[in-house]
């Protein structure tokens, strides 16, 4: 038998950052997040021999360890390695032997979630493939538990819900890991527009959020008044952003991009740097109207907001830096498994 899964990356639209601890947990997170057609992958297939073969294109390894309870969690494809002995302390040993295959549609450290998105996507495969009893709202709480306790991961919540649900989400993140998702019902032709109106731009450059993450939280834990009070204001965009969206309001869901991401600016050092900000004049004076870093900042992607007329005329002007345009779509669905049962007819 062979079981497949897939999640989908997520935009973060408004109110990213107040979903980390210990932000929410003082004051309460909210988040704007959409899924797009992009996804993280991941096939189990059950093997003859006692063994597990780990295939993770995106840590670039390939490994091999007898059938066994835990493994090491050693910088090798970890995030497998995280998954699996969750599943095995918590629901106990696997039906036995397996290949598991994971890659990303898109750059790790790209900002669009995609190491969460893989811990959802691995977990969902083995919901599937044991028929555990987990639904959206316990794989993304347990797969936020596997990546930032068990593996100890620096990051917040919204991409595990996000993957989970998929679609657009208004997430309310409060005291002791409570969340909420409210989905939103947007009407078709305003995520036609937005799909017109926003462009993807990856800077060319990856990077990790863990240095970015864990200087916000210490701004947060030692009170620093500045951090804090953009904070604040990016929390409060989430509900201003939801208003936009649900309305049709383009004009209000760029001025908040811009605001949103002139405060996010002040949360830690590291979230913007030259190639970041020169990417910005570059789309700027072509025509965009404004823009924001999707994730922890750093580098990985920027989405521009443009007038749908002046968009290829950004593009073109994007195309002479080091990055490149991405073209996405918004989509529905979150994180889904299914089995594959080869039959003689597939074999031959």
């Amino acid at each position: 038998m062979i079981i497949r899964s897939k999640a989908p990356l997520r935009l973060g639209l408004a109110g990213g950052g107040s979903d980390v601890s210990p932000y929410s947990d003082l004051y309460g997170g909210l988040v704007l997040n959409a899924t797009i057609n992009l996804y993280a992958y991941c096939i189990i297939e059950e093997l003859e021999e006692e063994r597990i073969c780990i295939d993770s294109y995106d840590a670039a390894c390939n490994l091999q360890f007898p059938l066994q309870g835990q493994l090491p969690v050693d910088g090798k494809a970890d995030l497998v390695k995280g998954v699996y002995n969750r599943v095995v302390r918590d629901f106990g040993p696997v039906p036995g032997g397996f290949r598991i295959t994971t890659w990303n549609d898109a750059p790790a450290g790209s900002g669009l979630g995609t190491s969460s998105t893989m811990v959802v996507c691995i977990l969902k495969a083995f919901v599937e493939w044991m028929s555990l009893p987990l639904g959206d709202y316990e794989i993304a709480r347990l797969s936020y538990e596997i990546e930032r306790k068990d593996l100890g991961l620096s990051g917040g919540k919204q991409d595990q819900y996000a993957a989970a649900f998929g679609g657009f989400n208004f997430i309310e993140f409060l005291p002791d890991d409570r969340v909420i998702v409210n989905p939103l019902k947007v009407k078709r032709w305003i995520t036609d527009e937005l799909e017109s109106s926003l462009l993807l731009y990856f800077t060319g450059k990856s990077r990790s959020s863990a240095a970015i993450i864990d200087k916000q939280r210490q701004n947060t834990s030692s009170g620093n008044a500045q951090a804090i009070e953009a904070m604040h204001k990016i929390r409060q965009s989430a509900i201003d952003m939801k208003a936009a969206v649900l309305k049709g309001d383009m004009a209000e869901f760029a001025r908040i991009l811009g605001s949103s991401w002139e405060n996010k600016k002040k949360m830690a050092e590291g979230i913007t740097n030259e190639n970041i900000q020169h990417a910005f004049d570059v789309a700027m004076a072509a025509g965009a109207k404004s823009g924001k870093v999707s994730g922890a900042g750093g580098g990985g992607f920027i989405m521009f907001f443009v007038a749908p007329e002046c968009k290829k005329r950004v593009e073109e002007a994007l195309k002479a830096l080091d990055g490149f345009v991405l073209p996405f779509l918004f989509t529905d669905g979150g994180a889904h498994g299914w089995k594959i049962y080869p039959t003689d007819t597939v074999a031959k």
